[in-house]
């Protein structure tokens, strides 16, 4: 069973820092180059340098180990170096860490960091080419031969018994495809700026896997992103307004599986995303309504649907109106649909740039931020918040 009171880890680390490369769609160069570029970006947005970090963080997914990312950065000794496993949903996990190892003494600045060349090399989109034998992936031998062999046929089980539960269409997932795409017109960084959308669009769209349309799935991007964390004292002398971390969460739900939980009692919600936003709700002492904007997980529409209601947004069902309405400012950035696939460590980025008040879509007066990492596997969650 998940934890039942407050966490003592809300208040005490910040993020200072946040850097990026370029997204692209063939970056032309390895990905600890990747890697590297980001950590020096990151550690020049918080007016730190390679000597002064002492951790460092990724997924487990990553090819750039935090020894070698550490070796070619310049970095010298590290007390804490870790992995996040579950691809997208160790996102915000990697910045979790980062914070315990701060909160507990174990390093004073962690960097956590995600690179890769996920259009021009591996393109997880793909889906399964080859696996090695492991209990993990036992589950999949389950769907796979019956033709479930991308993460879009595997979420678009989920979503087909959305849409049938709630007497919804596939065009109840169009509004968060239009919404993020129209946040990234604005959005220099982002692979589709300069290019919103429309809803008879998103319908127009060619069918990948029904009920999902092109427009539904998220893209394939080189690039990497990196966040800085440190304490929350040490964070108000830095260069930048810190970011708060006000609650840090993971979670997996009953009978949990990497993309395939077919044999839960409903399929309607996602239950690992639950037991984050409960104990994000209890750390941080918040409630929806305090929350200013939103930075939620968009590798596939239905699953921001559905997050928005386990958060407690909404009622089961009325997302999608709940979006059409612009009732949260969702994915500023334009989201991984619209502005680049950085398995949601962009989406951190975007919080922090709100928080500090640059973000090119800013919401006024953004005190409050809820980030979300990848659905359907494992996941994470922060709430970041203003210092004071």
């Amino acid at each position: 069973m998940s934890v039942h009171s407050r966490d003592s880890l809300g208040g005490r680390a910040a993020v200072a820092g946040i850097g990026a490369t370029e997204f692209s769609k063939n970056s032309g160069r390895s990905e600890l180059t990747l890697a590297v570029e980001a950590v020096h970006a990151a550690l020049e947005d918080a007016g730190l340098v390679p000597a002064d970090v002492d951790g460092l963080v990724t997924f487990s997914m990553d090819t750039s180990p935090e020894i070698t990312v550490a070796q070619a950065a310049g970095i010298g000794e590290l007390s804490f170096f870790s992995r996040v496993h579950y691809g997208g949903g160790a996102a915000c996990a990697t910045v979790q860490q980062a914070a315990l190892a701060v909160a507990a003494g174990v390093a004073e600045v962690v960097v956590c960091y995600r690179a890769f060349n996920e259009r021009s090399g591996r393109r997880f989109g793909s889906g399964v080419q080859h696996r090695e034998p492991s209990a993990e992936g036992a589950a999949l031998g389950w769907q796979l031969p019956f033709g479930l062999l991308t993460p879009a046929s595997w979420v678009a089980m989920t979503a087909q018994r959305y849409l049938h539960t709630y007497g919804l269409t596939p065009d109840a997932f169009g509004h968060v495809a239009v919404t993020d795409r129209r946040h990234a017109a604005t959005n220099p960084a982002a692979y589709f700026y300069g290019k919103p959308i429309t809803l008879a669009d998103h319908a127009a769209s060619r069918w990948i896997a029904e009920p999902l349309r092109l427009l539904d799935c998220c893209q394939e991007t080189d690039g990497g992103q990196a966040i800085v964390v440190t304490s929350a004292e040490r964070a108000r002398d830095l260069r930048r307004p810190p970011a708060v971390i006000l609650a840090a969460a993971q979670g997996a739900g009953r009978n949990q599986e990497a993309m395939t939980s077919f044999y839960r009692d409903a399929l309607t919600g996602l239950p690992e995303m639950g037991v984050v936003a409960r104990q994000l709700w209890r750390t941080s002492g918040l409630a929806p309504g305090d929350i200013d904007v939103g930075i939620l997980y968009d590798h596939f529409t239905p699953f921001v649907l559905m997050q928005l209601e386990e958060f407690g947004f909404c009622k089961p069902g009325e997302a999608a109106d709940f979006v059409a309405a612009d009732a949260l400012p969702l994915n500023t950035h334009g989201g991984q649909l619209g502005e680049a696939y950085l398995h949601g460590m962009n989406g951190i980025a975007e919080a922090v740039r709100q928080l500090r008040g640059t973000s090119v879509n800013q919401i006024p007066g953004a005190a409050r931020a809820l980030v979300t990492a990848g659905t359907g596997v494992p996941t994470s969650g922060l709430i970041l918040g203003t210092d004071g």
